[in-house]
């Protein structure tokens, strides 16, 4: 008679670490309520999260209770809490990275008068590290922490650029090109020209792609292996650009990049084309 094959033991579910749901969705709220451009109510939270009206009051009640969250005087509308910036600044304020660029960040600022962001790669797109603002009284609303496109800002365009095809091809595939204003290049074969024109000059331009009226010039930092690790950019406004852009920000903005990047390739941490 055949032999009977011997029933095959279940696997057992993968083992989930317990609290891991809730923390996800205390996370989720959080995070909405940093991204929104205004302060938010508990009814824009519930239909933002799509969790049910008691499961928001609870999140935000634990999260006000531990400051990271802080309610208006008529306890309406939320913000980010003292405890969560104050955490949020150790953060930065201790990263390699940016203490490896700080002086030349500022020599750039001041060289140039306007604003100056630094930013690292994230998935598909870029995040500010660090912001030094341009003295003039006009100055761009950006902050550290926020996530730029890749395609429409000229950091994104100057880490993209300095990728080797083997690595750009595949994230260009699966980049969203969303369209910011109507200089928003949203074709990829524009695009690839751009990225090319980018990597024959050595420095790349936002020409009102991601706001208008703000015209932007950017530059790589690389690690000691070559790979791209973060980006600066040099952000002015159209009607106060100077006569000769190329002198007055892009020369310092590409010695800058060089200066820094000669800086964190003695720094092995830094060397890595991931950083966040």
């Amino acid at each position: 008679m055949p032999k009977t094959a011997k029933p095959q033991a279940a696997k057992p579910p993968p083992l989930q670490v317990a609290g891991t749901a809730a923390f996800s969705k205390f996370m989720h709220v959080l995070q909405l309520v940093a991204d929104a451009e205004e302060p938010l109510n508990v009814g824009a939270l519930v239909k933002a999260s799509g969790y049910p009206r008691p499961t928001v009051y609870r999140i935000v009640a634990a999260l006000v209770a531990e400051r990271l969250l802080v309610e208006n005087e008529r306890g309406a509308l939320l913000a980010l809490g003292p405890r969560l910036i104050q955490l949020a600044s150790r953060s930065w304020g201790r990263s390699d990275l940016r203490l490896a660029a700080v002086d030349e960040l500022k020599r750039l600022r001041d060289l140039t008068g306007e604003t100056v962001h630094l930013a690292v790669p994230n998935g598909n797109t870029m995040v500010y590290i660090e912001k030094l603002e341009s003295p003039s009284a006009v100055r761009m609303a950006s902050r550290i922490g926020t996530s730029v496109a890749l395609h429409a800002t000229a950091v994104g365009k100057a880490y993209m650029a300095a990728l080797e095809p083997a690595v750009l091809e595949p994230l260009l595939q699966r980049l969203p090109l969303p369209r910011y204003t109507g200089n928003t290049q949203v074709k990829l074969p524009e695009l690839r020209k751009q990225l090319q024109v980018t990597r024959e000059r050595g420095w790349s331009v936002d020409a009102e792609e991601h706001e208008t009226g703000i015209f932007c010039y950017g530059a790589v930092i690389r690690g000691s292996g070559g790979a791209p690790v973060a980006a600066i950019s040099v952000s002015t406004l159209m009607f106060r650009q100077k006569a000769d852009p190329e002198g007055a920000y892009v020369a310092p903005l590409v010695e800058a990049c060089r200066g820094i990047s000669a800086r964190i390739a003695e720094t092995p941490v830094l060397s890595a084309a991931e950083v966040l």
